[in-house]
């Protein structure tokens, strides 16, 4: 149920949605969201509020990073009372980063923050920018009956999904569809209405919310291949800043079962450093007790990642890291669940 009198707040950062093209030139370039109307008539339809605030300059979202980030939650946090909802335009590149990243910022949320973007810019005559706006906006103000919002969480809408935030990936350049959920189920489908599954959805909190802004860069996302060099390897754990490490591994979790390379593994986790394993598959769970080489990796004291996406377990470290909390609470943060990142099949 749409509500008539609510208000919403569009926060444009930058990206591909928000371009037009120089009819003289064939150059893209941003316009001015406070002419949003005039580009996206469909808009006037609703009766709803919407007020538009936009990153000055707007950012390519390759450039997006963790005071872009921190600039959102200001800008939600200064506005939370004041709206039923946020509607984000973001760069499809690094936009799974940024919704995983925003998951974690902002606790106890009782309103839809949805993230969206386009393939094409929005002033081309087959984009697909002006369905993924008016849908989203839409999701931002549905509510209950009781008046609570349907969908009290990050996530992000593209080409008729709805998906939690912190689960999503970017999977295509060229496709509408540009992003995926593999691990968890989709949250709505835009069709002829909304289909909303509400048992997927987090429950809307009764606790105040809060907004954090500090996160620790000291962390990295390492992919292990075949034939990488151990001399590299050694470098990256070398550095003395490093506090966390992403590692991307084969299948369910496993390793190449070489003795120097568990070496240096033993001795970062001897120094604290926090490693979590994530699979390089799209979709699946590490396992670190199925196969030998995963079990070897666990025995080293590296810890599960479970089903979690690259994208929210580099955000969720960076995170956990920059709340000052001890070692040990990181690491039994990272595997638990905070805002429905990871799904534990045999806690």
């Amino acid at each position: 149920m749409i509500d008539n009198n609510a208000a919403v707040l569009l926060i444009y950062t930058g990206g591909t949605i928000g371009m037009i093209e120089n009819p003289e030139t064939g150059a893209l370039h941003s316009f001015d969201f406070s002419h949003l109307k005039q580009y996206v008539p469909e808009l006037k339809r609703f009766h709803f509020k919407i007020d538009t605030i936009q990153f000055d300059p707007p950012i390519d979202s390759s450039d997006m990073d963790l005071e872009g980030w921190s600039k959102l939650v200001r800008i939600i946090q200064k506005s939370y009372e004041s709206y039923d909802g946020f509607v984000i335009l973001h760069g499809t590149d690094t936009m799974a980063y940024s919704a995983s990243a925003l998951s974690f910022m902002l606790k106890n949320l009782n309103k839809p923050v949805v993230l969206t973007g386009s393939q094409l810019p929005i002033g081309k005559i087959r984009t697909d920018g002006k369905e993924n706006l008016i849908t989203a906006l839409e999701i931002a103000v549905d509510k209950d009956p009781d008046g609570k919002a349907i969908v009290p969480e990050v996530c992000v809408f593209f080409q008729t999904y709805l998906m939690r935030g912190n689960r999503t990936t970017k999977v295509n350049v060229e496709n509408f569809r540009a992003f995926n959920s593999y691990n968890y189920p989709i949250l709505a489908k835009a069709g002829l209405r909304i289909r909303y599954d509400r048992n997927l959805i987090n429950r809307a909190s009764e606790l105040p919310t809060e907004f954090y802004s500090r996160f620790d860069p000291n962390v990295m996302i390492l992919k292990i291949f075949p034939g990488m060099s151990i001399e590299i390897v050694r470098s990256i754990f070398g550095n003395p800043n490093l506090k966390g490490v992403v590692l991307e591994t084969f299948g369910a979790g496993n390793f190449p079962d070489r003795k120097d390379f568990l070496e240096i593994i033993r001795a970062a986790v001897k120094r604290n450093i926090i490693i979590v394993n994530v699979t390089q598959c799209s979709s699946g769970s590490v396992e670190m007790n199925r196969y030998r080489s995963g079990l070897i990796l666990a025995n080293t004291g590296i810890l599960s990642g479970h089903d979690m996406t690259t994208e929210a377990a580099v955000t969720k470290m960076m995170f956990l890291l920059g709340q000052k909390l001890s070692v040990e609470e990181v690491k039994s943060r990272m595997t638990q669940s905070i805002i429905g990142e990871l799904t534990i099949d045999n806690p």
